[in-house]
Formats: structure tokens, C-alpha cells, sequence
């Protein structure tokens, strides 16, 4: 860590909790605004803590290791949303400055609270209902099966989600979260066309951006790729769910980045699925894509500086995940990856492969058509996971 009076005067530092890919994708937009960054993470093998020098080692839930992150910190802000509320409100209390709030946050961290809110704004949500019994659930379902299940709180990337086909296939479901103490939602099966994701940015002052809306593609609970913007989708259709976006920030007074997830039907309406505040899978693309990359306006917004341009530089980006597999070697690739397309880039995440991690990406930008842009990235991807071979 450098000594605090060889860094230049009036340059903010700013605290992340967590020091996953998110943190470490902030670290180039920090060094080029001349922000100092500063990581929680759990060791220094993570993804972030290879590459950001100040990394406070300890765990998220854990007070004592948040009140080091945040000593000397400007604003402390997040890349995952798993903290305790009580403990943010604890730190508000002591003078540290927390972006996204608390208040905020918790409509990220509790699925219950965030469909209660959003439903009494009036804002297009599946038909839900927190339930407690198998037979709260038939009741729910009403003879409309199937039924999703989700954890109110605590699940990501597809953990926490069951789709249930009857009363009796949701019993285990409501046992395990009751013996974890989470609540349960249900929800319906929304007979959607496609996936979308509406991404903003906020500012302390109420300054807010829209970024264009993009087309997700999820298997298994993980996006696997994303298309910006999404095709097809007319400026109309466009502009609500951008609109949606932007009255959610406002609404819960998010402050920084923020994803509203979404499920398109086939009359052209949107309803929200998940919500994130924080730099989201779906605005990778953002880095070679836009005039502004999501992290660096997340760092904008949450240190209160005028936001960035969100404009697409190209008429079409694809970004695709790569996931961890049977080939441990990463870097083995890149010879190949790299020879067959040099105007692709690729982003590796400095993580240990495990099947189904999210280990990287690769990012295509261009003219179009879409179907070569989405071949190059799906090769690239394809090659890294072992699933293509030459």
C-alpha cells in the first residue's frame, strides 16, 4: 500500500466489498480517472486482489473487517450484495459514506421486499406472493402449475430458484429455506420471448444515464451471452423498459450502477425479474462497447462526478461467457483465440477453473450482421471451455 503522502492531493479512494471480477474489471477505470481503489476480499488469490495492491483481507458479513475497508475510504461502495444491512446502517452511524445505501441495497439483497416495493409503485411485476406451506403455494397457483420458487434472499447465478410442479414437489423446497430461516417467494412461470436487461446509472444528485437495452441469454441461471442492443427491439418497446430502469433508481434512491433484469412477452411487455446495484454480467460489453464502460460510471456515480456518455461506439456488441470446464490451463488458448481473431478481446479473470465458473469473457464489436459477430464470440468462448477443438 502506498504511503499515504507520496499519492497525489484531492483523489479519492474508494472502498469495494468484495474483490470477485467486478472489482478487478474497476481497477483500469480507477487507474484512468486516478482513483484509488481499495478491495475486501476473503484472500489475496482473488480475482481483484491480484491486481489492486490496497486489499483489506476478511469476510463481508464480518463488521470489524468493513470499518477497515472503509478507514480513510471516501465512499465504500459494493460488487456483490451479500452484507448485512445492519452492519452498513453501523457504518452510516460512524460517518462512512455508503453507496448504495442500505435502504437501498436490501431491495438487491430481499426479493420480497423489492416485489412489495416495486408492486405498490405500480411498476410491471410477475404476480407473486410469499408462502410458507405447500398448501400456500397450491393456493398461489391456483390450479396453474408450474410454480417458481425463489429464496428471498441469498441466491445468485440460478441457486435459490426451483420450478415446482406441485404442492408435493414443493415441500423439501419450503423445509430447506425455513430450516435456513429465508423466506420464500413464489412467483409465476412467465411465458417469455426473451430475456433483456435495462442498465442505469444514478448520482447522489439525482443525474441519471440509460444505457441501451441488451439481450440476455441464460442457461442453467448463468448468462452465457449478450447481445447490445437487443435485436429486434423498437425504439418504443426500448424506451419502457429503459423507463422502468430509470423510475426504479429513483424510486429506491439507488446510487451507482443498477441492472433491472427482465422478462419480455410476446405482446411487447416487460416485467422485472431481478434487480442488481452494482456493475452486472450484462454491461461487460460496456468496455469496448461504450463511451463510458459501466465501471468506470459506477465510480462516477458514487463519487457524485458527472456522469459519462452511455452511447453505444459501435452498432452491435456481443459478449460471451466463458465458464469453467475440464481444461484447468487458461492461458493456453490464447495463442489460438487470439491468431484466428485479432479483433476480439478477451478477459480473463484470474480465477481457479471449477465447472460452471465464471473464469472470463470475450467481447465483439461491430457493424453487423449480428450472426458473424455472434459466431466469433461464441468460438472464442467455445475454444476457452474445451467444447470447440480447432
Amino acid at each position: 500500500m502506498p504511503n499515504a503522502s507520496s499519492l497525489p492531493p484531492g483523489f479519492p479512494t474508494v472502498g469495494i466489498v468484495g474483490a470477485g471480477q467486478l472489482a478487478r474489471m474497476t481497477a483500469p477505470a480507477a487507474a484512468a480517472l486516478g482513483v484509488r481503489l481499495r478491495v475486501l476480499a476473503g484472500s489475496r488469490d482473488e480475482s481483484a486482489a491480484q491486481v489492486v495492491p490496497d486489499a483489506v483481507i476478511g469476510a463481508a458479513d464480518d463488521l470489524d473487517a468493513l470499518r477497515r475497508l472503509a478507514e480513510g475510504c471516501d465512499v465504500v461502495t459494493f460488487e456483490h450484495e451479500h452484507v448485512r444491512p445492519e452492519h452498513l446502517e453501523a457504518l452510516l452511524a460512524e460517518g462512512v459514506v455508503v453507496r448504495p445505501g442500505p435502504q437501498a441495497l436490501l431491495h438487491a439483497q430481499d426479493k420480497a421486499v423489492m416485489r412489495a416495493r416495486l408492486t405498490e409503485a405500480g411498476l410491471p411485476c410477475p404476480r407473486w406472493a410469499v408462502v410458507s406451506s405447500a398448501d400456500e403455494v397450491a393456493g398461489f397457483a391456483d390450479g396453474t402449475w408450474p410454480v417458481v420458487l425463489k429464496a428471498a434472499r441469498g441466491g445468485y447465478d440460478g441457486r435459490g430458484v426451483w420450478v415446482v410442479g406441485s404442492a408435493a414437489e414443493a415441500e423439501p423446497v419450503l423445509a430447506e429455506l425455513a430450516s435456513r430461516g429465508v423466506a420464500c417467494l413464489a412467483e409465476e412461470k412467465v411465458e417469455f420471448v426473451r430475456e433483456l436487461s435495462a442498465q442505469v446509472a444514478r448520482s447522489p444528485h439525482g443525474q441519471a444515464v440509460a444505457y441501451p437495452v441488451v439481450q440476455t441469454l441464460q442457461l442453467g441461471g448463468i448468462c452465457r451471452e449478450v447481445v447490445a442492443p437487443a435485436p429486434g427491439l423498437v425504439d418504443d418497446e426500448a424506451v419502457a423498459a429503459q423507463d422502468v430502469a430509470l423510475r426504479i433508481a429513483g424510486l429506491l434512491d439507488v446510487v451507482g450502477m443498477m441492472a433491472v433484469e427482465l422478462f419480455e412477452t410476446a405482446d411487447g411487455r416487460v416485467l422485472v425479474n431481478e434487480l442488481a446495484m452494482r456493475p452486472h454480467n450484462s454491461g461487460h460489453w460496456t468496455i469496448e462497447g461504450a463511451v463510458t464502460s459501466q465501471f468506470e460510471q459506477h465510480l462516477r456515480a458514487v463519487l457524485d462526478l458527472p456522469l459519462g456518455s452511455p452511447a453505444a461506439l459501435a452498432p452491435l456488441a456481443v459478449m460471451a461467457n466463458v465458464l469453467g470446464g475440464d481444461h484447468p490451463d487458461m492461458y493456453a488458448p490464447y495463442r489460438h483465440v487470439f491468431a484466428r481473431d485479432p479483433g476480439l478481446r478477451a478477459h480473463m479473470y484470474g480465477k481457479q477453473v471449477r465447472p460452471g465458473r465464471k473464469i472470463g469473457h470475450v467481447t465483439v464489436v461491430g457493424d453487423g450482421p449480428l450472426e458473424p459477430l455472434l459466431d466469433r464470440a461464441r468460438h472464442a468462448a467455445g475454444y476457452f471451455m474445451g467444447e470447440i477443438l480447432e
